[in-house]
């Protein structure tokens, strides 16, 4: 019996990196020694084991063979004469099919170190092209590797786009695509996550509301990038940069969807897209299980943002309502993540990376000022119902040109 700490842990190791997972493989055991040594049995479709002490999983050696469509189209085979090499033959990239003994040696058979200090991202066999859940872990580990500066082989390029157009994406379930999407969200550079799966031609597939929006034009005075798909996603990274919130990543993403759907007389203008992007966001939530967190501040990002890029111009009673709508009375940290995203939308242009957001200021001013006012008794008299919220949103929209005033000469630099 062998022990191995294998994948991703030896990967990030031998990049300097920290990992939070560790997978081990046992070579040269079997079901009945594993359970003699006090290790729990979890899996299912194969032999997985969790640690007496440390809960760590260890699987033991096996192979794989495609039997059927999907990634669960496979037949296992496990037992003590399976070597570590033929365990390490099944995994999908180079860098992902090493191994590390317990005595600290490196068992690398697939070149993996070699692509490490290439900054290649390869397969390790033909078979990566018979699992259609490894394209979005590929897209995944390109998102996570680019600020290292890794790309994609050519040959595995080319193996992306066979399975994209094998159709068998299709057999891929909504929760797995889930969770891979979610994983790339929380990356230093989720965009290169979707870019990854545009240029194979998985992202028309799986997500057709951001595919939908490259190659649209927007007004250049606004957004000297034009395109609306590299808008999206340079709204994506700069959301990154201010928040390692998978939830406002994801509304960074989706805020701009109904653009896909401008009646084409009206272009360059999006006028209206956004009531369009939210309902083009309950179409995609019917397809993914996308939590109720981020539906929330997704919507409310969808809808509002315009709002918030105009608020010099708003009427103090106008902007009340707006703040009411988001709740920001009620709910500051769901607030605070909408105006991260909205900033993100700002800073998501060529030329303004690094822009201010007085805006959020202005905001956070307007609220903080009146969030704790209350109508007095004598304020209340003869008033009912509606007429009570009514009359305290009056009271709330006094403090707005104030807090405008102090902010003013941010508010006329931005652009």
């Amino acid at each position: 019996m062998q022990i191995y700490l294998v994948g991703g842990a030896v990967r990030d190791q031998l990049l300097g990196l920290k990992s939070k997972d560790k997978d081990y493989v046992v070579v040269g055991s079997s079901i009945d020694e594993m359970l003699a040594r006090d290790y729990k049995q979890v899996g299912k479709d194969f032999p997985v084991f969790l640690h007496p002490d440390s809960h760590y999983e260890y699987a033991l050696a096996r192979t794989e063979r495609k039997s059927g469509k999907g990634y669960k189209g496979f037949q296992v085979a496990f037992g003590p004469d399976v070597t570590l090499e033929e365990d390490l033959y099944r995994r999908d990239l180079s860098i992902n099919a090493m191994a590390l003994s317990e005595q600290g040696e490196v068992i690398d058979p697939y070149g993996g170190q070699e692509d490490l200090n290439n900054k290649i991202i390869r397969h390790v066999s033909p078979h990566f092209r018979e699992d259609p859940l490894r394209v979005l872990r590929l897209a995944r580990f390109a998102a996570k590797l680019q600020p290292y500066g890794f790309q994609i082989a050519a040959e595995t390029q080319i193996f992306l786009q066979e399975m994209v157009s094998s159709g068998e994406l299709n057999e891929l379930t909504s929760e797995r695509v889930w969770v891979e999407t979610e994983k790339a969200l929380k990356t230093n550079h989720p965009a290169t996550y979707f870019l990854t799966l545009k240029k194979c031609g998985a992202l028309k597939v799986l997500f057709p509301e951001v595919d939908a929006l490259f190659g649209l034009s927007q007004p250049r005075k606004w957004h000297p990038e034009i395109d609306v798909g590299v808008h999206v996603m340079q709204v994506l990274q700069s959301a990154s940069e201010l928040s390692d919130d998978p939830v406002v990543r994801f509304a960074a993403l989706s805020h701009d969807f109904g653009k896909a759907t401008t009646d084409k007389d009206i272009l360059p203008s999006h006028r209206g897209h956004e009531k369009r992007s939210v309902d083009l966001l309950e179409g995609f939530y019917e397809r993914y299980p996308v939590p109720n967190s981020y539906k929330v501040v997704a919507n409310r990002v969808a809808e509002f943002h315009g709002y918030v890029h105009k608020i010099s111009e708003m009427k103090p009673s106008t902007i009340i309502k707006f703040l009411n709508k988001l709740k920001a009375w009620q709910q500051p940290q769901l607030f605070e993540k909408f105006l991260l995203a909205c900033k993100a939308d700002s800073r998501g242009r060529t030329g303004f990376e690094q822009a201010d957001f007085p805006q959020a200021l202005v905001l956070n001013g307007i609220v903080n000022a009146a969030k704790d006012f209350r109508l007095s008794e004598s304020e209340r008299i003869g008033l009912e119902g509606p007429e009570i919220s009514a009359a305290l949103d009056r009271k709330r929209a006094t403090v707005v040109d104030g807090v405008r005033k102090a902010h003013a000469e941010a508010l006329a630099k931005a652009h």
